[in-house]
C-alpha cells in the first residue's frame, strides 16, 4: 500500500484527506516515481478550491515532486529504474508516496541537485525561466515590477533578474519580506501595505515606469499593474492568488498606453519534451553556477498538508515549501 492526499469535494483545507491506495503500475509511456520530496504551489490551492476543476473526483493533488524511478512502462527508453528524477507537470497526484505519470514530463536530475531542492524549485524555476527568458527575453538594463517578490517564484526571479542585469522592483507585504527580496537581488522593493505601488514605481523610475510587469496576484492588482507600465510595454498576468482577472474591456489597454498583455503558463511553454529539456538545462545551469540558490524555508509532513496550504494561502510563507512523504 501507498499513501496519498486526495479530496472528494472542493473547499478549504479541511477537504484534504490522507488515504491508503494501491500505487498504479505504469502503462505504455509512463513511469512510477517514489517521491522523496514534494513541491507545494499556489496552483494546488486553485484545484482544491475549484477555481481550476479537477478532472474527476475523488482527486489527487499536486504536480511537482522528486524521487527515484521505481517502475518503467513499455516504450520508455530514456529513463530506467533507479534514476534520480523530478517533475513539475502531469496529472494531479504528486501529494503521494508514489506517483505514476507520463515519462516525457520527467527529467533526470544532475548530481549537484538534491531531491528537496528539485521538489522545491522545479515548477517555480521553470516558471521564472519562461517569464524572464521567453515571454519576454530580457537582455539586461530593463526595469520590471514583480509582485510577491519574497515568495517561492519571486525569490528565484529576484536572483535571475540580478544575474541578467535587470532592475527588479518587488512588491512585498512587510519589512521582513522586503529585506529578503533585497537579499535575493531585488533592485528595490515596495511595501504595498504601507505605500502606493504606482507612486512607488513612479518615484523609483523618475516617472519612466516599467518595461514589464509580472503579476501572479490577479484581480486585486490588475489595474495597479497596468498603471505601472510604460506605453507599449508588456503586462504578464501569470497567476490568480486573489482571484481571476475577468470582465476586461480591451480598450483599457489602449487608454493606458497601447499596452500588450499575455496570460502564460508552464504547460504553454514546456509543451514538448525538447522545450522542457531546454528550460531545465537553463534553470539547472543557473543553480549549478551559484547564481540561484533555492531557499527551502518550510518543511511539512505529508499528513500536515492542510497546515502547509493554509500558511501559503495566508501569505505567511517566504521562499519555498516542501512536503516530506
Amino acid at each position: 500500500m501507498s499513501q496519498r492526499i486526495q479530496f472528494s469535494q472542493t473547499g478549504d483545507s479541511s477537504v484534504l484527506a490522507l488515504v491508503d491506495v494501491v500505487a498504479r503500475d505504469p502503462g505504455p509511456g509512463e513511469v512510477r516515481v517514489r517521491n522523496q520530496a514534494i513541491g507545494l504551489n499556489f496552483i494546488d490551492i486553485y484545484f482544491r478550491t475549484g477555481l481550476y476543476p479537477a478532472p474527476s473526483m475523488p482527486s489527487g493533488l499536486g504536480t511537482e515532486g522528486a524521487g527515484y524511478v521505481e517502475a518503467v512502462g513499455e516504450g520508455v527508453t530514456y529513463l530506467k529504474e533507479g534514476d534520480r528524477v523530478a517533475y513539475a507537470q502531469g496529472p494531479l497526484g504528486a501529494y503521494a508516496q508514489q506517483h505514476t505519470l507520463p515519462a516525457d514530463k520527467v527529467i533526470r536530475l544532475p548530481d549537484f541537485i538534491d531531491f528537496e531542492t528539485a521538489a522545491a524549485s522545479m515548477l517555480k524555476g521553470l516558471t521564472v525561466q519562461y517569464l524572464l527568458r521567453q515571454t519576454r527575453a530580457l537582455q539586461g538594463g530593463e526595469t520590471i515590477l514583480f509582485h510577491a517578490a519574497a515568495g517561492g517564484v519571486g525569490s528565484i526571479a529576484c536572483q535571475w533578474a540580478r544575474a541578467l542585469g535587470v532592475k527588479l522592483i518587488g512588491t512585498v507585504s512587510s519589512a521582513e519580506k522586503a529585506a529578503l527580496a533585497t537579499q535575493n537581488g531585488a533592485w528595490a522593493t515596495i511595501n504595498y501595505s504601507e505605500e502606493s505601488v504606482v507612486e512607488g514605481v513612479r518615484e523609483l523610475t523618475q516617472g519612466a515606469m516599467c518595461d514589464v510587469v509580472y503579476d501572479s496576484v490577479g484581480k486585486d492588482t490588475w489595474i495597479t499593474s497596468l498603471d505601472c507600465l510604460k506605453p507599449r510595454s508588456l503586462m504578464v498576468s501569470f497567476g490568480n492568488s486573489s482571484g481571476p482577472v475577468d470582465g476586461v474591456n480591451l480598450a483599457i489597454l489602449n487608454q493606458k498606453g497601447a499596452l500588450f498583455v499575455t496570460r502564460p503558463s508552464l504547460n504553454g511553454y514546456a509543451d514538448t519534451r525538447e522545450r522542457l529539456e531546454m528550460m531545465c538545462d537553463d534553470f539547472f545551469g543557473m543553480i549549478g553556477s551559484g547564481k540561484i540558490h533555492i531557499d527551502i524555508a518550510n518543511r511539512y509532513a505529508l499528513a500536515d498538508v492542510g497546515k502547509a496550504q493554509d500558511a501559503l494561502q495566508s501569505r505567511k510563507t517566504t521562499g519555498s515549501t516542501i512536503l516530506i512523504p
